[in-house]
């Protein structure tokens, strides 16, 4: 059978929470309360990013400058060259905003990458509105990563991520790269998975399934937990 790889973006191809990042820097204050809410489960992600957002004053070089400061997992290009060589698609697919990744993405020389995330549209002066393309009635999320998922299969899916966005699909997933509080989640509920903690470790992790033609098959065949 063959693969797809859907990639988390924030903390895992870059080193901090983007989004956390911008809304501490040009965010109201106001922000903090609602994310409060979203911890405690008053809200979902969709409704709490939307209403933060509403909440960013930037104007479009604020947000350049700032974009320009974001450290990525330069290791994250030979990943996906390795994926491309073996003609397996590698999507981004991140509850977080469409214009960071985009602009991390160029950075990187990746430009042409697959990206589903929420969008992210500048309404004038240092405003801006959110809006979640991928969104599905029955997912809280702004990004239902299960959704997306689900649209390849029956291929096998091969998720790298780190937080509780990707927690959900986690258990959906064939196998996980998985790191920070994404491992622990792994390793509680016996979810097939590899640790990693760069990229550089997930693409040797990658090298050596796709050296072992076996591994697909027992995935398919859910007989195994990899650790």
């Amino acid at each position: 059978m063959s693969w797809q790889i859907i990639v988390d973006f924030d903390g895992t191809i870059t080193k901090k929470d983007t989004t956390d990042m911008l809304l501490e820097r040009f965010a109201l204050p106001e922000w903090r309360a609602i994310e409060d809410d979203w911890v405690t489960g008053k809200i979902g992600s969709r409704e709490c990013m939307q209403r933060q957002i509403d909440l960013i004053r930037a104007t479009p070089a604020d947000l350049d400058d700032f974009i320009a400061s974001i450290e990525p997992d330069w290791n994250f290009k030979s990943f996906v060259r390795l994926a491309q060589r073996h003609n397996i698609p590698v999507k981004i697919v991140s509850d977080g905003l469409d214009f960071t990744i985009r602009a991390v993405m160029r950075r990187l020389g990746l430009d042409n990458m697959k990206i589903v995330a929420n969008h992210l549209s500048y309404k004038g002066g240092d405003r801006w509105a959110l809006s979640s393309p991928h969104a599905v009635s029955n997912c809280a999320a702004g990004t239902c990563k299960c959704a997306v998922a689900a649209q390849r299969a029956p291929m096998l899916t091969l998720l790298v991520g780190d937080g509780r966005s990707d927690m959900c699909v986690a258990g959906e997933a064939d196998l996980t790269f998985a790191k920070s509080s994404l491992l622990g989640f792994c390793r509680e509920h016996s979810l097939p998975h590899h640790a990693f903690g760069t990229f550089a470790d997930a693409t040797a992790l990658l090298a050596q399934i796709l050296e072992t033609p076996a591994v697909p098959a027992i995935l398919a065949a859910q007989s195994s937990v990899l650790r």
